[in-house]
């Protein structure tokens, strides 16, 4: 307990640290490197992306414990940092939220904006106006408290470091190869559809976390609970809908709406009720960061209470 409660006070205090040795940059590097190794063999197939999956995560959790072996026969102490480190490091609520503070910063010099916005979404940002930009910026930062915040949070608290490592390990293989493209279709099966599994709960448990945040704030808990349950199938991902109707239902607006991939228009449909506004402002991007912020708190406690 006492090294998750030291690693959520790092991560909100100093944010996610960013150097080329990063572990997750490791990560990504060390699944490169196998890949191209099976590429070249041929075993580009879903036993292929498989056994690459296997093989990253093995290789992950080995130098985990042969670096805290090392570190726990020079002394006990280093290998208590050693996973502290580690833990800080993949935790990551604050570098969230500042991605985006940085779009609300910016909110009245457009270009900057969609720049920053970037750097959180992958649909086309140029076509995006002012409302556009903080809706697609909340649609962010829903979908990633359960992927980047509440998923890891509870894989440390439920399983430990090995919990942690396994899922950072499993999101770094879904960012680069779980793609319906012609070279990952069969290669990136496993890690795609690993990925949906892990956040499977997560997604679900998202809702009950973002009403009770949405009640302590005194917005809409009861319509984060309805618009969750009606609208969640409205986005293609088994999870990231979840969370993303939730935060508009507590916050009773609409999100989504139009949506550019490539020049071309894949969506015009929004979550939530017609009658909520769609035309948001900076007012409502704060009101997103500050319920995010405090559904963090109540996702530690849920997570230590299984322990």
């Amino acid at each position: 307990m006492t090294l998750i409660l030291f690693a959520c006070l790092l991560d909100l205090t100093f944010g996610d640290p960013v150097y080329r040795l990063h572990p997750v940059r490791l990560i990504g590097d060390l699944s490169a490197l196998i890949e191209r190794q099976f590429f070249a063999r041929g075993w580009n197939g879903r036993w292929g992306g498989i056994a690459h999956g296997l093989l990253v995560i093995s290789a992950v959790l080995a130098v985990w414990l042969g670096i805290r072996a090392g570190a726990a026969w020079i002394h006990p102490q280093l290998a208590l940092l050693w996973d502290l480190y580690l833990a800080y490091s993949l935790l990551c609520l604050r570098d969230l939220l500042e991605q985006g503070r940085r779009v609300l910063r910016n909110l009245d010099d457009l270009p900057a904006a969609r720049n920053q916005l970037t750097q959180l979404v992958g649909r086309d940002t140029a076509p995006l106006q002012r409302d556009g930009i903080v809706r697609a910026t909340i649609e962010s930062l829903a979908e990633n408290l359960t992927d980047a915040v509440l998923t890891p949070l509870w894989a440390l608290c439920l399983f430990g470091l090995p919990g942690l490592l396994a899922v950072k390990v499993i999101s770094t293989l879904d960012s680069m190869i779980g793609y319906q493209n012609q070279r990952y279709q069969q290669f990136g099966w496993a890690a795609a559809r690993s990925d949906d599994f892990i956040h499977w709960l997560p997604a679900r448990l998202s809702v009950l976390v973002i009403a009770l945040a949405a009640a302590l704030l005194r917005l809409h808990p009861l319509l984060a609970l309805r618009t969750a349950w009606r609208d969640h199938a409205l986005l293609p991902s088994p999870n990231s809908g979840w969370s993303e109707a939730a935060c508009a239902g507590a916050l009773r607006v609409r999100l989504l709406g139009p949506v550019w991939r490539n020049g071309q228009v894949v969506n015009e449909r929004f979550i939530g009720n017609s009658a909520w506004p769609a035309d948001l402002d900076a007012t409502d991007l704060q009101r997103a960061l500050t319920l995010i912020l405090v559904c963090y708190p109540l996702a530690l406690a849920l997570g230590l209470s299984w322990q």
